[in-house]
């Protein structure tokens, strides 16, 4: 399926200074403990990534961060989830680590389905053979989404941590005034939508104290989601910057089972 139209409502200069906080690298990519990765997207642009290998037959997470992160924060976490048996393979957004370009909320949807197309055929030329789950942190959760439900024949399942349900909201709580600039619900990333669409194993986790993204918004996708197999995880304590930290134990167990379903329903 081709790449959606550009969001052009998102993409005004408002919403982008609250919605993205690029940043640059601190690590060259020959100094990484991963697979250094060099995907182009459109207008020239060209994105950085990193695979984490576990093993060719392991499920692969495609995994999009959030807004103020980039691929070098995950160094520490890659390793983990390869000594897990997961391969883990993270990529930047435009203008963010030693990506190219400048994010807007178009270009954020539209080069997923470039780096889907790039990751597929490279995880093929690496001889790997495992599922493919797209993964998604916050901001992430909406690239995460947009491959699920545009790419079934590729995407084996989907996971979304602290990811939202509600575009308005969101950019209300990070500071945006909707009412000046006209913003209705339905020029957003339409996330409950897409997540209505994608019938694919969904795994949803969220801290219970979200103060960025409430509960509320993890509670609103599954039970949107259509998938037989699902699950919500809440992460009681944490919230959205402690979620990991807070959880990490019944975090990790609960993306080491869903891929393991994943591999059985496969073999």
């Amino acid at each position: 399926m081709p790449a959606p139209s550009p969001s052009i409502p998102l993409d005004r200069p408002e919403i982008l200074a609250c919605l993205f906080h690029p940043r640059p690298g601190y690590r060259p990519n020959a100094q990484a403990n991963g697979d250094a990765l060099r995907i182009p997207v459109g207008d020239g642009a060209a994105l950085d990534g990193r695979c984490h290998r576990a093993d060719p037959a392991a499920v692969t997470l495609l995994y999009f961060h959030g807004n103020g992160e980039i691929v070098d924060d995950h160094d520490d976490l890659g390793p983990v989830y390869a000594r897990r048996g997961l391969n883990f393979l993270v990529v930047d957004y435009r203008g963010y680590g030693q990506s190219t370009g400048q994010p807007t909320a178009s270009t954020l949807l539209a080069d997923s389905h470039a780096v889907l197309g790039f990751v597929t055929h490279w995880l093929k030329r690496q001889d790997f053979t495992g599922p493919l789950v797209v993964m998604g942190r916050s901001l992430g959760s909406a690239p995460a989404l947009e491959l699920a439900s545009h790419h079934p024949e590729v995407v084996a399942g989907l996971i979304l941590e602290s990811g939202f349900a509600h575009t308005g909201p969101l950019l209300r709580r990070l500071g945006v005034n909707l009412a000046a600039l006209n913003f209705e619900e339905h020029q957003g990333f339409r996330q409950l939508d897409k997540v209505r669409i994608v019938a694919k194993p969904t795994l949803i986790i969220h801290a219970e104290h979200d103060h960025i993204i409430p509960f509320g918004d993890g509670q609103a996708l599954y039970d949107a989601s259509p998938a037989r197999d699902k699950r919500l995880l809440r992460i009681p304590g944490a919230d959205h910057n402690t979620i990991f930290a807070v959880g990490w134990r019944a975090y990790l167990e609960a993306v080491e089972t869903f891929a393991a379903s994943l591999r059985s329903g496969a073999a």
